[in-house]
């Protein structure tokens, strides 16, 4: 009859059990933490893919930006945004996973880089200080970058924004008092004036609906209104963001494309909402099944000390 110790479980291969299950547990946390990131990102996008949409075919349901006509002269010119609002929000969004990516894996490295100092490693043995570290750490990184960000696009959004500001009366924004004494037709003022006002936070409507309606007007009497250079897309901002419909041939003329936005916006918003439903329901498994093997692994662990 062989010996009863035949029988018995070795120690180190609970311990080596018990090490295999707190690495299986750890890489579900972090796939976890991976879908919970995309769930996040998800959130993110269900916001932001109306104006990426409608931008990516050139138009919006609101003005962003300060159009200048090639029918101005050269002061007015070197006001002008250069990059489109596509390209901006590109550049914005960015920005945004760059700063995420950025803080949250530097974060991380910091709180290496102090654990060598004997006075971090000392109090970073407690989970608390450390994510209070991290999380200290991560500001900072967010908040240099930002900085970085802004401080980039400052010199070329100060004379723009600038010109276009006013607390209540669009009379007072130097652009308004600019084209008091330019010599410019009157629909080039309105377009400039209209644009002025809808550009305001919050949007000035009672000051952009007499410039607006002078700019109909001007589109169905004058015989040179094409030649202004006026952008057929701000056209039909203008009189959606006042009016929710178009109201003038030039501005009929993007309805194509924003019957292409409107339908691709619905498609990519059903998209992102199976994506977060299912990367919700996906982090929610995930953290449930790591919770379980933590707790399997302290079970055995505690068995194994007694």
């Amino acid at each position: 009859m062989p010996p009863l110790d035949e029988y018995a479980v070795n120690p180190q291969q609970i311990e080596s059990g018990v090490v295999a299950l707190k690495k299986r547990q750890r890489n579900v946390m972090l796939l976890c933490i991976s879908s919970t990131t995309i769930f996040i990102a998800s959130v993110v996008a269900l916001f932001l893919q109306h104006d990426f949409v409608y931008s990516f075919f050139g138009v919006t349901t609101e003005l962003k930006q300060l159009h200048m006509p090639i029918s101005i002269d050269n002061h007015l010119a070197a006001l002008g945004q250069h990059s489109d609002y596509f390209t901006s929000l590109l550049s914005w969004f960015g920005w945004l996973i760059l700063k995420l990516f950025v803080s949250f894996v530097g974060a991380f490295f910091v709180i290496h880089f102090l654990k060598k100092i004997r006075f971090f490693y000392i109090r970073f043995q407690s989970f608390i200080l450390k994510f209070v570290g991290w999380l200290i750490a991560f500001i900072v990184l967010w908040s240099g970058l930002t900085y970085l960000q802004y401080d980039l696009k400052h010199d070329e959004n100060d004379a723009y924004a600038k010109a276009i500001q006013y607390d209540k009366n669009i009379q007072q924004s130097e652009l308004a008092q600019y084209l008091q004494q330019a010599d410019l037709d009157a629909p080039v003022k309105s377009y400039l004036l209209a644009q002025t006002a809808l550009l305001h936070k919050p949007a000035d409507k009672d000051a952009a609906i007499p410039q607006v309606l002078a700019l109909i007007k001007a589109e169905k009497s004058d015989p040179n209104f094409i030649e202004y250079g006026f952008k057929p897309e701000q056209l039909w901002t203008m009189q959606y963001q006042l009016y929710a419909k178009t109201l003038t041939p030039m501005a009929e003329s993007v309805s194509r494309q924003v019957e292409q936005a409107a339908q691709m916006s619905a498609f990519v918003k059903i998209l992102i909402i199976a994506l977060l439903i299912v990367s919700a329901v996906l982090s929610l498994i995930l953290f449930l099944l790591a919770q379980h093997l933590k707790g399997r692994a302290l079970r055995v662990e505690q068995r194994l000390i007694s």
